[in-house]
């Protein structure tokens, strides 16, 4: 179905063909006439599926006819992050650049002027409101917030929210917003919780459900089958033979993240870092020098795999294995956006081959495995119908222990840390190139196996061109 064929106005139709689109993607074509009638809706679609669009665009159009007041919080968007806050924000402007229409981001991580800014918008009444939870309550407690002529209430990635504790403060701020209100949640997955909040504050909701999607076919899949201390070396062999630009590589936790990125730098490529630790202010600086190429590798934590929109990312690389298979999707889904081909490159642990297993049989299909570059030393064999852990095939270590731990020729056994703590994490620059240790983990037995050693933004938004949508 094409946009045009929906009951959209002109500047907003105007304001998609300058973008160039024409098409509706499945979840917009189902959802965009049920919000325009007014009705609540549940619509479960992944990331990547146009979804933004799908509650935007019936919003935007309805501001644009007047059916809200212009002198007040009109709507409100939670979202589980400041970054999907602000790519929201972007995405308003785009599809509302020919039309007047207010909008402020609401998040943490911000210095005084942006806090200042926000109670701004909050104050005046912008007419669409994106924001987290626990930002948006602070401003509430503080008396300056009126949610009682709020016409439409969004939750966008409903179950990340809950995941992150934000259920209670939902329910604080749904309490404060008129009972008439249209409500739209989105969400991912349906779990019991999600289904218990949707009961709670939805009225008879119309329910639009996508299939889980998989990678395009324009991503082209491999992986590497790996020891764990072979992976570093493994992907600085991947980046001098691949010469690609533009990589994102997603690593299990922040502690892996910072060695991984250090061990990048000392080898000169332009590597840049995200993970909880950064500031936002420090987020923004490096997101802006990842669009700007002033780095061509960002290292990061799946902070980034879902809600942050970058066009033009050559190659994904798991460095470890996600959890889940919707995450391989979200993670995997960052390159080949917008038409374009792109590369997506997994090492597989031997702890990590069951999960992988997994992943394949969600996506229906086995994975290509790539061979072992031969200067790295063997790999082991690929197994993931087998429990995770076990003897290396081949590998010394698996002597008879008596009780005290020891073995039965009264030989010690070295100490083994299984928690990575500020005593055991590497600190040292001056360890060779070719000899980089595989970086620390949250996980103990991963740890186990390593050894350890000693602009500001105008509230109004008139003049930004259109942004593409999600």
């Amino acid at each position: 179905m094409r946009f045009d064929e929906l009951d959209l106005s002109d500047d907003v139709l105007d304001a998609l063909d300058a973008m160039q689109f024409e098409e509706c993607t499945p979840i917009q074509e189902k959802a965009i006439g049920v919000v325009l009638e007014g009705r609540d809706l549940i619509a479960v679609a992944q990331t990547g599926t146009g979804k933004t669009a799908a509650y935007l665009l019936p919003i935007i159009n309805r501001l644009a006819e007047g059916d809200f007041p212009d002198d007040a919080i009109n709507c409100i968007i939670m979202v589980p992050t400041h970054e999907l806050a602000q790519q929201i924000d972007r995405q308003l402007e785009g599809f509302s650049y020919y039309l007047s229409i207010s909008s402020v981001a609401i998040h943490g991580g911000t210095d005084g002027k942006e806090f200042a800014r926000q109670q701004q918008g909050l104050k005046l009444g912008a007419d669409v409101v994106i924001a987290t939870p626990g930002r948006l309550l602070a401003h509430m407690k503080m008396g300056y917030v009126d949610l009682s002529r709020v016409s439409c209430f969004v939750l966008d990635e409903a179950d990340r929210m809950l995941d992150m504790g934000f259920y209670d403060d939902i329910l604080q701020i749904v309490k404060q917003l008129p009972a008439d209100r249209q409500t739209l949640m989105f969400s991912a997955t349906m779990p019991p919780k999600i289904q218990q909040l949707a009961s709670t504050i939805l009225n008879d909701p119309a329910e639009v459900k996508i299939a889980v999607s998989k990678p395009t076919e324009k991503i082209d899949q491999s992986a590497f089958v790996c020891y764990e201390g072979q992976k570093t070396d493994l992907l600085k062999h991947l980046f001098k033979t691949c010469h690609s630009r533009r990589v994102i590589v997603f690593a299990s936790s922040k502690l892996k993240v910072k060695e991984l990125s250090r061990a990048l730098r000392q080898s000169h490529w332009k590597t840049g870092e995200m993970h909880s630790d950064l500031d936002q202010q420090a987020r923004e600086s490096v997101m802006l020098d990842f669009r700007a190429g002033r780095i061509d590798i960002l290292v990061a934590t799946d902070i980034v795999a879902r809600g942050i929109d970058i066009d033009e990312i050559t190659m994904v690389v798991n460095y470890d294995v996600p959890h889940e298979a919707e995450d391989y999707v979200h993670r995997v889904g960052r390159t080949a956006r917008a038409n374009s081909e792109g590369k997506a490159v997994t090492f597989i642990s031997e702890r990590e081959q069951s999960k992988f297993g997994y992943i394949e049989r969600f996506l229906g299909y086995e994975v290509r495995k790539e061979p072992m570059p031969s200067q790295l030393g063997e790999a082991p064999e690929y197994h993931p119908e087998k429990k995770k852990g076990g003897v290396r095939k081949g590998k010394p270590g698996n002597k008879s222990k008596s009780r005290s731990g020891h073995s039965r020729d009264k030989k010690p056994r070295q100490p083994q840390n299984n928690r990575p703590t500020e005593n055991n994490h590497p600190k040292s620059d001056s360890q060779p190139q070719n000899s980089v240790k595989p970086a620390a983990t949250d996980k103990p037995a991963e740890a186990a196996a390593t050894q350890p050693k000693p602009k500001k933004r105008r509230y109004y938004h008139r003049r930004r061109g259109p942004k593409n949508p999600e």
